[in-house]
């Protein structure tokens, strides 16, 4: 299946946040309250905040284009910006997010590669990323790629604390 993955600009805006909102009430929402999923959405995912982000030259989206479809996005974040770990060694993986009907077909781990791809070329220990708990699926996969537990901190969905695995990735050659 041809594939296209390619670094977001400010012209993107508007499909990163519907890609960004749609893929997180897609995995969550039928974990968590509404209330709660509406509260982080709002917040998370508000136009202003991701214009921010993305032109915050510490962290860097890219765009998961399948058949020329959006199909999912990636978050990276340099250790300035970083939400928890803050180690120059490091690149954290904040969002990688599949929609629905592309899971499972090997475009998670493509979005791993991307990864693995800047990390080492940003001359990059490790990797590394917070996973809910209770996401089993997303343990699993991340487990299978080369991440092992290293920790955990609190993540708040809406007004309700939650526990996220910190997992990492050493780079060896």
């Amino acid at each position: 299946m041809e594939y296209l993955i390619r670094e977001c600009t400010q012209n993107d805006l508007p499909i990163l946040r519907e890609i960004s909102y749609q893929t997180y009430d897609d995995a969550f929402r039928d974990k968590n309250t509404d209330s709660s999923m509406k509260a982080y959405l709002e917040q998370a995912f508000d136009i202003k905040k991701l214009r921010k982000e993305l032109l915050n030259s510490n962290s860097i989206f890219y765009l998961l284009f399948i058949m020329e479809e959006l199909a999912g996005y990636l978050k990276l974040n340099d250790y300035k910006v970083q939400t928890d770990i803050n180690d120059q060694q490091s690149l954290e993986i904040e969002r990688i997010y599949i929609k629905r009907e592309y899971q499972g077909l090997g475009f998670g781990k493509l979005l791993l590669q991307k990864s693995t791809l800047v990390a080492r070329n940003r001359n990059k220990s490790y990797l590394w990323l917070g996973v809910w708990e209770k996401n089993e699926t997303a343990l699993s996969f991340y487990i299978r790629n080369g991440f092992y537990k290293m920790g955990e901190h609190s993540f708040f969905m809406g007004p309700e604390e939650q526990t996220d695995y910190l997992m990492r990735k050493d780079l060896t050659d």
